[in-house]
């Protein structure tokens, strides 16, 4: 098993993107539906990919909130335009429910940002870069660990576009799909493998 990987090396890897159904919700009456696709989809395994996309700042002192929340399963991903949506308690109610495992790379910035726009108490987040450095991995960022366990690389072109704009384009649509499949796919893949101890030997799976 590989547990470091440099910048050149993930470049040489196979590009993946999420291929399955995109919803994009943008309209308050477009949240029950989606929600309801989520339950369905729960009903077989409680487990989503998360991430949230946020407009960048470029000027010392500027900042933003999240514009976009993402959530996936293997074949179907949620992009929420959270601007756009009005009332968040439906949705946040989700991200507080301990019994759905909410799955990312350093989540808990993602998830205090969120509660900025919406208080909530946050329940079953799993930080799949912590649980990678559990098991001996230094690399532990989505990209290095996509590459280190998934053999490929995901494209990063879209990560500092405008979130906050009102159409977002399919380029924006697949890169924010993408980062939450991936992070699923990712928890899996770590879940499986067994922790070390600070010797670097095995101890158990987690």
């Amino acid at each position: 098993m590989q547990y470091a990987i440099s910048k050149q090396e993930i470049n040489q890897k196979p590009l993946m993107e999420f291929q399955g159904e995109i919803c994009l919700v943008r309209e308050p009456e477009e949240l029950a539906p989606a929600l309801a696709g989520i339950a369905e989809a729960m009903a077989v395994e409680a487990i989503l990919g998360f991430d949230t996309e946020t407009r960048p700042a470029f000027r010392k002192g500027e900042a933003y909130l999240p514009s976009l929340l993402q959530l996936a399963v293997a074949d179907r991903a949620w992009l929420f335009q959270l601007r756009r949506l009005g009332a968040l308690t439906e949705l946040f109610e989700l991200l507080a429910d301990p019994a759905v495992t909410k799955a990312g790379v350093a989540v808990s910035r993602d998830v205090d940002e969120l509660r900025e726009l919406c208080a909530f108490k946050p329940g079953g987040f799993a930080d799949v870069g912590h649980m990678a450095e559990q098991r001996g991995f230094r690399n532990t960022g989505l990209r290095p660990l996509t590459a280190l366990l998934l053999d490929h690389r995901i494209s990063k072109g879209a990560q500092v576009s405008n979130w906050a704009a009102d159409q977002l384009t399919e380029k924006q649509i697949v890169y924010a799909a993408t980062d939450a499949w991936i992070s699923r796919k990712l928890y899996l893949a770590v879940k499986a493998l067994p922790l070390r101890d600070p010797a670097g030997m095995e101890t158990r799976s987690g």
